[in-house]
């Protein structure tokens, strides 16, 4: 990686490690589509073959602890750049844990992969497409890919705001689920491939920022806008009327 993605890749880390305490209880859509995605994952329990299994980006292990409720299975071993959020997990499980930055791709362990997850970690990777394409190609035949990830299309009422007020929009750009969807097809048999739209209340600006500090997720290569800006966006801000919507791509498919 370049400086910049260095230093970007650090922001991600610093920013989930100072909301590492709080994620598991503000996290509240994380955990609704970890719980749905697991879901998915119990029709092809018993077709998957042997190998390693593992959530990529697992954080506090939400979505290993729902596979692990569905698929009743050993633990899967938990990949994640940020220890602080590793560390949320009770009961702690060291032994299933791998500090692991995705940027450097997948390390040599999970090779001939039977199953891996990942949920709403994609999008702070470089490359999103040429990532999930590597994670597909570590897959033993018939091993499984289950996705979750924001994609663009999400926070339009944040993108417009910042357009009428004239100031950047400081948003994390988000994956094209078509180009996502492509990186994916050429390697597995999809199940599912499905964009999904998730709204919630829109309680104004400064609600709405602060939400996604608590978690850790406000990292963006974009610039931090100044005062005067904030203001600009806060003014042109619009009203409840209009939802925050989250568009997040569901991805299940097993390898050719």
């Amino acid at each position: 990686m370049g400086n910049l993605e260095l230093r970007f890749s650090a922001q991600v880390e610093r920013c989930f490690s100072r909301g590492a305490s709080s994620y598991q209880r503000s996290a509240t859509l994380q955990t609704a589509v970890a719980n749905r995605l697991a879901r998915l994952a119990r029709p092809l329990a018993a077709a998957l073959p042997p190998g390693p299994r593992a959530d990529l980006g697992a954080g506090s292990g939400l979505l290993s602890r729902a596979l692990e409720h569905q698929l009743k299975d050993a633990p899967l071993l938990r990949l994640d750049a940020c220890a602080a959020l590793l560390e949320q997990e009770q009961p702690p499980l060291p032994a299933h844990q791998r500090l692991w930055d995705l940027n450097q791709g997948l390390p040599q362990e999970l090779t001939g992969a039977g199953l891996l997850a990942s949920s709403f970690a994609l999008q702070w990777l470089q490359q999103p497409p040429l990532q999930l394409s590597r994670w597909c190609a570590a897959l033993r035949p018939g091993g499984a890919l289950l996705l979750a990830v924001p994609c663009s299309g999400s926070f339009q009422i944040w993108h417009q705001a910042a357009q009428r007020a004239g100031v950047p929009c400081s948003a994390l750009p988000l994956p094209d689920a078509n180009d996502l969807i492509a990186a994916a097809a050429g390697q597995l048999l999809l199940h599912q491939q499905q964009v999904l739209r998730f709204s919630r209340p829109n309680r104004g600006v400064r609600p709405f920022l602060h939400q996604i500090k608590a978690i850790g997720a406000q990292a963006s290569p974009a610039e931090r806008l100044q005062p005067g800006q904030l203001r600009q966006l806060i003014r042109h801000w619009p009203g409840p009327e209009h939802a925050i919507v989250w568009q997040v791509l569901v991805l299940v498919g097993q390898k050719r």
